[in-house]
């Protein structure tokens, strides 16, 4: 028997040879400087916020060098694959608004000329590399069953040797084709593993994009590249994929730097180039003292939809993960607010080697940062559009209350230094709820008086007010000089100035009678300016709250 029948009589089915996809998927017709990168999630739970930075990374790598950003997914581990796995990768990447070149739109359709771009729908590509490894006699069946492995491990931890299937614990590797044969006839199950010709005791050296120059022994296990169920490795897989699509870089996690001997050694064995490999430091958490990569059990912000969920703007959020991915682009952005953040151009130079600390705080501020420059309009668009998703009760109130919310967001809105009220869409309810009649349903104890308690004096502040000197077509100006005559007919002082100097003449000063008529109206010390809330409100409703409260 032939090797060339052997391959076919392992690996059965696949109807075209390795020859076959080299001509389907040609050279791309770009510049020699153009990036071809991709980012290969897995569906096997939440969206991780790795994958957010990986993407919005490749997306930058590709845009910037004109060249191609894919997106493929890696879906050969079925076990572990949830079942909206894939529909929520493509969704958060569609939601956070990185565009990808080629990739999947949906579980049916994609888009590109390399797919397919799920590798479950890749089968045969696998096959056909697999039977060339075959026949070229650098991979063969391995019948040990996964209680022998446990065996072999077991003593190999006795000897105190490397734990691993190689040399002379890989007990099927010379094993003869006949007594191969045999074994499947007798319905014996095998996976297909690499026959590695490395030694453990030499030394391979790379250049990793991001970390510099590295040295690893050489690979000399030999692994598996196709499973049981027919579906490849992620080493295997991989390799032939990356080559098919001409990825030029691969920007991936830490975690698999170690495995980079084995995808090395696999592209020598195929007889391909292998792309060049930035491995990206993990994002960091510090707790109690101690720094752990972010983690899908333990933090929330792992899951890049929390984000959503919570209201923060996609814009904030990529522009935190641009300071992640390079220490320069702060100074950068400040210099360059009104461009789109993809002009900035990423270095792998400038990329974290140890891992950044992720920082909540600086999301929070970023955001601030960006709704307070959204039109009062579209800061009502965007937060509308929000609540329908996750507060359709919030949603409601707006859109009957259209006119009073976007007014209220639109107080001190504009102008050299905004108000940063609002981190996030979610905060719009909880700081402006009392605008809303429906909802200003307060008890006494709520309201947050201040330095004035007594309530014979709130009542009277509240009623001369009222009956003297609100007028609704006063002007800005108008209403604080008739604030201040009523200060100086109630005993308070209307000059700050006068206050500071003898504060034991009067019985408080302009910002007392002020923080009164706050809390009468909102329930709350601290709001925006007083005068715009009263003009939303307008005399009836005022002179309805002053009432409720008295």
């Amino acid at each position: 028997m032939t090797r060339k029948e052997f391959a076919n009589i392992l690996v059965p089915g696949i109807m075209h040879d390795r020859a076959y996809y080299e001509e389907l998927y040609p050279e791309r017709n770009l510049n020699s400087d153009a990036k071809v990168v991709r980012i290969g999630p897995s569906p096997t739970g939440f969206v991780h916020f790795g994958t957010l930075f990986q993407a919005q990374l490749a997306h930058n790598l590709a845009k910037n060098s004109n060249g191609v950003f894919f997106v493929r997914i890696e879906d050969t581990d079925q076990k572990r694959e949830t079942q909206t796995g894939i529909d929520e990768i493509i969704e958060a990447i569609k939601f956070y608004e990185i565009p990808y070149t080629e990739g999947p739109l949906n579980r049916e359709e994609e888009k590109g000329k390399y797919g397919p771009y799920i590798q479950s729908k890749r089968h045969d590509i696998y096959g056909a590399f697999v039977r060339d490894l075959i026949e070229k006699d650098l991979a063969y069946p391995s019948f040990i069953t996964p209680e022998e492995l446990d065996e072999l491990r077991h003593q190999q931890e006795i000897s105190k040797v490397r734990i691993g299937y190689y040399g002379r614990f890989a007990l099927d590797r010379n094993l003869p084709m006949e007594e191969a044969l045999e074994k499947i006839k007798n319905g014996e199950k095998y996976v297909i593993r690499m026959k590695s010709p490395g030694s453990f005791d030499n030394k391979i050296t790379f250049i990793d994009m991001i970390k510099g120059r590295v040295e690893m022994p050489e690979n000399d296990i030999d692994h598996v590249i196709l499973k049981g169920d027919g579906l490849p490795t992620y080493h295997f897989a991989h390799a032939v994929d990356d080559h098919l699509m001409h990825t030029t870089h691969v920007v991936r996690g830490d975690e698999w730097l170690s495995s980079l001997p084995i995808h090395i050694q696999l592209a020598s064995m195929l007889n391909i180039e292998p792309p060049k490999y930035a491995h990206t430091a993990p994002i960091m958490k510090e707790e109690d003292g101690k720094r752990r990569k972010i983690s899908k059990r333990k933090d929330p912000e792992a899951n890049v939809f929390e984000f959503k969920k919570q209201g923060f703007p996609i814009e904030a959020v990529k522009q935190y993960l641009m300071t992640v991915i390079n220490s320069n682009f702060e100074e950068w952005f400040e210099k360059h607010e009104t461009e789109d953040i993809d002009s900035f151009q990423v270095t792998f130079e400038k990329m974290n080697i140890s891992g950044a600390l992720f920082d909540m705080e600086k999301i929070i501020n970023l955001s601030k940062n960006f709704i307070a420059h959204l039109s009062a309009e579209e800061f009502y668009n965007r937060t509308l559009a929000w609540a329908k998703e996750f507060e359709p009760s919030v949603a409601n109130i707006m859109e009957e209350n259209k006119k009073d919310t976007i007014a209220m967001l639109n107080i001190e809105r504009g102008g050299v230094k905004p108000r940063k009220d609002y981190g996030t869409f979610s905060d719009v309810y909880k700081n402006i709820w009392y605008i809303y009649d429906e909802k200003f349903n307060v008890s006494k104890e709520e309201y947050e008086f201040d330095k004035i308690k007594d309530l014979k004096e709130i009542s009277n502040i509240l009623k001369t007010y009222i009956t003297k000197y609100y007028n609704e077509e006063d002007d800005q100006d108008i209403w604080f000089d008739k604030m201040k005559q009523m200060c100086d007919e109630l005993g308070y002082a209307s000059n700050m100035k006068e206050y500071k100097k003898n504060p034991e003449n009067f019985k408080g000063n302009v910002a007392d009678i002020s923080t009164v008529i706050r809390v009468a109206v909102s329930s709350q010390k601290q709001t925006p300016n007083l005068y715009d809330i009263l003009k939303i409100l307008g005399k009836e409703k005022i002179t309805e709250r002053f009432q409720k409260w008295m």
